[in-house]
């Protein structure tokens, strides 16, 4: 009867041995396979295949503020670069600042205080202007930031025409396009 027993036992060590080891060998099989496939990829280095239409090269854009937080909108915190065609700068007692949008710039301008020499990105250039001389295209199929309603700027009257023919939206002189900024802001400010 030992004997029996033993036998057993020696039989089911086996058995456990067995399928621990085809088990191991189906593991180290799978890394293998894992660690070859992805070493047969590309060597490039993978680039962003969609830039969110606002969004320029740091190069390109102009940074107003100063400082650690020189890259971050002064109202939302949100990049400034990318969302720079819809960036906004002015002056308040002596220090700059710049908006991601006009919604923030319109946000600063709600607490009842006068921003001087306000400015926008002319889209075309990417240059500041002031507010006074930009063709706003307001509602086009662009998205827009911090707000469903685009809001792009133009120096040049026919870009922003040839802008809303591709686009759609309404071209608006700074005032106008205020107006519709403000709407953003009727369910919170009293």
């Amino acid at each position: 009867m030992l004997s029996y027993l033993t036998l057993m036992k020696q039989i089911e060590s086996s058995i456990v041995e067995n399928l621990g080891r085809k088990f191991m060998i189906k593991i180290l099989t799978a890394f293998v396979l894992v660690f070859i496939l992805l070493g047969c990829g590309s060597t490039k280095k993978m680039s962003m295949t969609h830039q969110p239409f606002q969004m320029v090269d740091k190069k390109d854009a102009t940074l107003v503020q100063k400082g650690s937080d020189k890259e971050s909108c002064a109202r939302c915190g949100m990049n400034l670069v990318r969302f720079y065609k819809t960036s906004h700068s002015s002056v308040h007692k002596g220090k700059s600042f710049q908006y991601c949008s006009f919604h923030c710039l319109e946000d600063h301008l709600g607490e009842g205080i006068v921003l001087k020499n306000p400015q926008v990105v002319d889209i075309t250039s990417l240059k500041f202007i002031p507010v006074a001389e930009a063709n706003y295209v307001v509602g086009s199929s662009k998205r827009g930031t911090m707000t469903r309603t685009s809001k792009y700027a133009f120096r040049n009257i026919e870009a922003a025409k040839k802008f809303k023919k591709q686009y759609g939206g309404e071209i608006m002189s700074f005032s106008d396009a205020r107006e519709i900024v403000k709407e953003d802001f009727k369910h919170y400010r009293n």
